[in-house]
């Protein structure tokens, strides 16, 4: 198992897993951070969301739910912490606001990555050059 492999199933996305990542684009826009083809241990899932510990499987037409396979990888995950929301290919392709729904509860008590690790870069706060100039810093030492 390799990144170039999740790099593979990236660049060949079915039509439903390329829709799931639409459909989930407010959602990463108010902070979640989902990651497409994530590797966890032996396992590609689909899409998952490492601040909330949840992981979002399409399953398609051939998809057994219930299978050995499927009991073995939910295991696995609820071992590493992360809870697992099936979805089908026919929810994702047609029922766009109730996946919306079940992903939004699923998250539900979680905090969005973005609340809790701010990106680097420039302070909030600032005066701009006055604030750098030699001046200004023997004021505020004098105060």
């Amino acid at each position: 198992m390799s990144t170039h492999r999740a790099k593979e199933l990236r660049a060949n996305s079915t039509a439903p897993e390329r829709r799931m990542w639409r459909l989930l684009h407010p959602i990463r826009a108010a902070g979640y951070h989902f990651r497409r083809q994530e590797q966890i241990g032996p396992y590609y899932l689909d899409f998952a969301c490492h601040s909330a510990r949840l992981i979002i499987e399409i399953d398609g037409e051939t998809h057994r739910f219930g299978d050995e396979a499927d009991a073995l990888r939910d295991e696995f995950l609820r071992h590493e912490a992360y809870r697992v929301l099936r979805l089908t290919n026919d929810d994702v392709l047609t029922n766009p606001d109730g996946v919306f729904a079940a992903v939004s509860s699923a998250l539900e008590g979680s905090v969005p990555t973005r609340s809790r690790r701010p990106r680097p870069g420039l302070p909030h706060e600032g005066g701009g050059e006055e604030a750098a100039s030699p001046s200004s810093l023997s004021t505020s030492r004098a105060l």
